[in-house]
């Protein structure tokens, strides 16, 4: 099987409806505060214990940039721990929230000025993370590409060089979407992405079905 590009390979996803039980827009909490946490927490990690420490955070009313500021480090240090990491990971979600508080004063100025280069030099964020947070947690119009996107696009015949070039290919489907529709666009071609790859790939084939 092979995709001329980005927006067929949509199409193709679509059709399968692989986010009839996600979310709205597939990320949980989809344009939060929360989102930013989640996006630190999935790193080195799975969704499983993603979702254990966010239900941590959750109950202890951690899920804010307030909240995070304040929080004792040992304390977050506990709640996120069944993520993993979780030393480096709290130092990064304090560290985060300090910052943006400094530098933007709300999570909503923030979300709403924000840029990529800013976020890429915070510590404990790389360029995934950036187009995750800004994705889903600002609501932009941007591409986030990882392994699974890397994996399914060299079973379909692709190859890329780098992150960025994986990410031009996928952001080439702007042409045939309203640029008031990327958000939504983006964040569901990524999420359908994830959901075929869990369902239809294992360590070492990829089923393609369609």
């Amino acid at each position: 099987m092979y995709v001329d590009d980005a927006y067929e390979l949509y199409q193709q996803l679509s059709s399968l409806n692989l986010l009839q039980e996600s979310p709205p827009f597939w990320w949980p909490n989809y344009g939060s505060f929360e989102v930013v946490l989640g996006v630190i927490l999935t790193q080195n990690s799975q969704w499983h214990r993603v979702e254990c420490s966010l239900e941590n955070l959750r109950s202890q009313s951690l899920c804010t940039l307030e909240s995070i500021q304040s929080c004792p480090i040992e304390m977050l240090c506990d709640a996120i721990r069944p993520s993993g990491l979780y030393n480096t990971k709290a130092q990064y979600m304090k560290a985060l929230a300090l910052n943006i508080s400094r530098e933007f004063g709300s999570f909503e100025t923030f979300s709403n000025i924000v840029t990529r280069e800013w976020l890429l030099q915070q510590q404990g964020i790389g360029k995934e993370s950036a187009d995750a947070i800004l994705c889903y947690a600002c609501r932009r119009g941007e591409m986030v590409v990882d392994r699974y996107t890397h994996r399914l696009l060299v079973a379909l015949g692709y190859e890329f060089e780098s992150y960025d070039a994986l990410k031009e290919w996928c952001e080439q489907l702007h042409v045939n979407v309203d640029e008031t529709q990327l958000p939504q666009v983006y964040a569901e071609f990524h999420g359908m992405i994830v959901e075929y790859m869990k369902q239809h790939a294992n360590r070492q084939n990829i089923n393609i079905i369609f």
